[in-house]
């Protein structure tokens, strides 16, 4: 694979695992030590040279420690930094405080105990990154139980403060979903699986984007943005490409019922082999803006191609044992 000579070795890396190479080989390790010095690296981790009054906007989109982690994460940032570790601390802090956990953050009706109104993609990215950066504390259990007490009857949760919501948000659930999933794997614990598959549960019968009545593709309350059937990065709630991932990650693209969302993605192909990023959700910049990111994630529109992007598709296809052969991503 041509990606895997990148110069960035934050695409080297996720190109050489594609191509065989294997995570726990020297090689490898090597290979991951060199991210830190990526230029999408070091950009995310000028978080710490904020003064503390800012890293106070734990949430900030995309700035603050919360979102940091997780681009961190999600470009296998190797695990173990140390300096990351009062990040992790002020997301516990965060997650854990009086105000996290009083309305309008977190609610419980009269008459639907069983349906906590909570942002649980918080928890479930606080989760996901305190595991793969290797920087958990003895609150991210307590964090997972919490997340698992707080599910939805159906398999998911929701954040919607009006009665008249009785299912879960696809948006509120996959991420918490690929958190539980990667405790659960981590640490050999059911209960954490268990919950991650329920959510497969909740999406599988919609074909992970489609109303089951109609056959509409279900749109989240995003304020006129592109919906599910666009590829948005960094950041990920709920398209496509990320719905996928998380059936990649909880082992369910074998199921007949993901078909139809590995046929639209594969449809995005570019003719250079490659796909795009059609939905950019951060702005660059080296200043503090709203969903502002210190990383630059490379090209966007519906005719470039994203090596990130690519990448991510390609080991999609590659869980799903449906390699698409012939042109090479370069």
């Amino acid at each position: 694979m041509a990606l895997a000579g990148s110069d960035d070795p934050v695409i080297a890396f996720k190109a050489g695992l594609l191509s065989g190479l294997d995570p726990a080989s020297p090689q490898a390790a090597a290979l991951r030590l060199r991210i830190p010095g990526s230029p999408i690296a070091q950009a995310l981790v000028r978080v710490l040279q904020q003064d503390a009054k800012t890293l106070q906007h734990t949430y900030r989109k995309w700035q603050g420690p919360h979102w940091t982690l997780t681009c961190l994460a999600m470009i296998d940032y190797p695990p173990g930094d140390q300096a990351l570790r009062p990040l992790v601390a002020r997301v516990h802090d965060w997650v854990f405080s009086r105000h996290f956990l009083e309305p309008p953050l977190t609610a419980a009706y009269p008459g639907q105990p069983e349906r906590v109104r909570h942002c649980a993609s918080m928890d479930g990215n606080a989760i996901w990154h305190s595991v793969r950066l290797g920087l958990e504390e003895d609150r991210t259990r307590d964090l997972v139980d919490r997340l698992i007490g707080w599910q939805w009857p159906d398999g998911g949760w929701n954040c919607d403060k009006s009665l008249r919501a009785t299912h879960s948000s696809f948006q509120e659930s996959l991420i918490p979903a690929r958190g539980l999933w990667a405790y659960g794997q981590a640490h050999h614990y059911a209960p954490a699986i268990e919950a991650a598959q329920r959510v497969a549960y909740l999406v599988l019968p919609r074909r992970l984007l489609w109303h089951r009545a109609g056959g509409g593709l279900i749109i989240p309350d995003w304020d006129g943005r592109p919906g599910p059937d666009r590829i948005h990065y960094p950041v990920q709630f709920f398209d496509v490409l990320f719905a996928l991932e998380v059936m990649a990650d909880l082992g369910r693209l074998g199921d007949e019922r993901c078909a139809d969302a590995l046929a639209l993605l594969e449809a995005k192909r570019l003719p250079d082999g490659g796909f795009p990023l059609e939905a950019p959700n951060a702005i660059t910049s080296d200043q503090l803006v709203s969903r502002g990111s210190y990383a630059g994630w490379g090209p966007s529109g519906r005719r470039s191609s994203n090596p990130l992007v690519t990448l991510a598709a390609l080991a999609v296809f590659d869980a799903a044992t449906r390699r698409i052969p012939a042109r090479d991503p370069s």
